[in-house]
């Protein structure tokens, strides 16, 4: 059996998992009223765009834009491009100088002030587009060595404001596209003893390393040589991540039950000649490199052709958000006795004064990402399991801020103030229902269906479940409703019943029903506990999964619903005149 040495990972694919990369967003820069230097003119601004490591924490130049002479208003040309994941915190840092001279080190210009922000934060602003006032911090960066160096050297003064910072994101359209082909292959090599070949092909995409990542593959075609296989679609991103002239590798496989797959062969072609359609340019000869060294009289071990292909744009998440989709985020936790005595260091609810406990890093992960999506930032915050006062009563659904007709609190700080103070005042009980509060917060998002809003609940709990049918039959409701639910496990407890309800593998059913859509995210909070101690890197990782599926979920309610993104609302246009770049957009200052 002839077969290349990255088959393990061609078992394990599972065609909706590949790794597809992100889209990519276009930064554009404008600054207001920037600090004027010169003696004689105005300042000659140039603006340089950092990215920050999420293990190491270390600012990264990424990129610079040109210098425009003579303004305090400068609407920058050259763009900043990219990656955008919604489920991570993308630190951004923007540095403002006045040029005097053609050095491309910083320190030899003066530091005009700077601006942090997500790019989470931008595209989650009013029509994508961020206003910042600029300051001078205590330290800037050398750009040489990349320490901390005193900003004040230049002249400023710590915490000054020294102008506004206009940051604006444009999805780059060519991540939007999905291309739909398909192919059909003739003459194949035959590969099965008693019967013909079952073949199957395997598209990789090709990495700037020079790597291959496997990003489709198509059903199995039992016992033909000659199989024509189904239309597929595929994101034009997820096939070539943009680059319509990066080589696509095809494998071709007789598929075996044991998994142990047999190698046909394999050409390359590119998104580019993919996109000529079927013609005499896209029927590719298979070649089995092995036979080929071996057999002198080898042709070839069969062709695909191309039978079809077409190419158009999807509406995006970041589509939706632009067109001013909220995101409300609601949080539940779970006030259960099973959780351990709040005041005793071994309860998952204890408030140690020297770190978070469990309840507190998961909703901190979470939120710090979601809330830049929700313009007023007030997020309701919600309790089950406990006993409340006067009167010991056992509720599923309590405001943690005791206010029964508004249990919004304001920001991630104010759930956290909300939770530590109903610590204080509610006596930990039982059982653990989920019921309670999806169907809280689906009330609210059937309320409003028209697509300028979208729920996501985040339950945080440490027990097996209690209403286990109620939850399913709350949650295949809620499947029909602009909503996605977030669990996360914390504690010991076997969550047998969460992975069920996550529905990733069998979809969720109540009474016989299907939901209409997989909703519900489920992870366990100690698979991401840093045995290191690097809390910070750990629930970056714990986001980042909890929080990948949203943009997908979002995009198929809107779709099933027929709903389109609105129009961004119209930026302001009071541009002052534009002064003349001193060098052209194409030619940065490198380091």
């Amino acid at each position: 059996m002839e077969q290349p040495e990255d088959m393990a990972s061609l078992s394990e694919f599972d065609s909706l998992a590949g790794s597809i990369p992100a889209t990519k967003v276009e930064i554009t820069v404008s600054c207001r009223n920037l600090l004027d230097k010169d003696m004689f003119s105005k300042s000659d601004p140039l603006c340089v765009m950092y990215t920050q490591g999420m293990e190491n924490k270390q600012w990264r130049e990424f990129g610079r834009t040109e210098v425009i002479d003579n303004t305090l208003n400068p609407d920058f040309v050259r763009k900043f491009i990219v990656d955008y994941f919604f489920e991570e915190k993308q630190n951004l840092r923007f540095d403002l100088y006045d040029v005097d001279s053609k050095s491309p080190d910083l320190s030899k210009h003066d530091f005009l002030g700077q601006a942090f922000c997500t790019l989470g934060e931008i595209v989650g602003s009013s029509g994508s587009r961020l206003e910042k006032p600029l300051t001078i911090g205590a330290f800037s960066l050398n750009s040489r060595t990349g320490k901390p160096m005193p900003a004040v050297s230049n002249g400023g003064v710590p915490g000054k404001k020294c102008g506004t910072i206009i940051l604006a994101a444009e999805e780059l359209s060519n991540c939007r596209d999905v291309a739909t082909m398909q192919f059909c292959a003739n003459k194949l090599d035959k590969k099965d003893f008693f019967g013909k070949s079952d073949p199957f092909l395997v598209f990789y995409r090709s990495n700037e390393d020079g790597t291959f990542t496997i990003c489709h593959k198509t059903e199995v075609m039992k016992n033909t040589l000659n199989p024509v296989w189904q239309t597929f679609s595929i994101p034009v991103r997820a096939l070539c991540n943009g680059d319509y002239d990066r080589t696509i590798k095809v494998e071709v496989y007789d598929w075996d039950r044991d998994g142990s797959h047999d190698f046909i062969g394999e050409f390359t072609t590119s998104y580019r000649e993919l996109a000529r359609g079927q013609s005499q340019f896209n029927i590719y000869e298979v070649i089995n490199p092995k036979k080929k060294m071996k057999k002198k009289k080898y042709v070839n071990s069969g062709t695909v052709t191309l039978l079809s292909f077409a190419v158009e744009s999807e509406c995006t998440f970041l589509d939706y958000i632009k067109g001013g989709t909220q995101i409300n985020f609601t949080v539940a936790i779970d006030f259960t006795a099973s959780n351990g005595n709040p005041s005793q260091s071994t309860s998952l609810h204890y408030m140690s004064p020297y770190q978070l406990n469990a309840y507190a890093l998961a909703l901190t992960a979470v939120g710090e990402i979601i809330q830049h999506y929700d313009s007023d930032k007030m997020f309701p915050a919600l309790g089950f399991g406990a006993k409340l006062p006067p009167d010991g009563r056992v509720s599923h659904e309590f405001p943690l801020n005791g206010n029964q007709e508004n249990p919004s609190c304001c920001g991630i700080d104010g759930i956290l103030d909300a939770y530590h103070r109903s610590l204080r005042t509610v006596q930990l009980y039982g059982p653990t229902n989920f019921a309670p509060v999806v169907t809280h917060v689906a009330r609210s998002a059937a309320a409003v269906q028209d697509g300028s809003q979208y729920s996501v609940l985040l339950i945080i709990t440490d027990g097996v479940i209690s209403d286990m049918a109620q939850t399913k039959e709350a949650i295949v409701n809620a499947a029909k409703l602009p909503m996605s639910i977030i669990i996360i496990g914390v504690g010991q407890a076997e969550f047998d019943a969460m992975v069920e309800l996550d529905g990733d593998d069998v979809r969720i059913s109540s009474r016989g029903k299907l939901a209409e859509r997989d909703i519900v995210q489920f992870v366990p909070f100690r698979d991401y506990v840093d045995r290191t101690g690097n809390h910070v890197l750990s629930m970056a990782r714990l986001a980042r999964d909890v929080l990948a599926e949203i943009p997908d979920q979002l995009v198929s309610y809107m779709k099933a619903q027929g709903i389109r993104p609105r129009p961004p609302p119209a930026a302001p246009t009071h541009s002052p005149p534009k002064s003349p770049a001193r060098t052209p957009p194409e030619s940065p200052l490198h380091i």
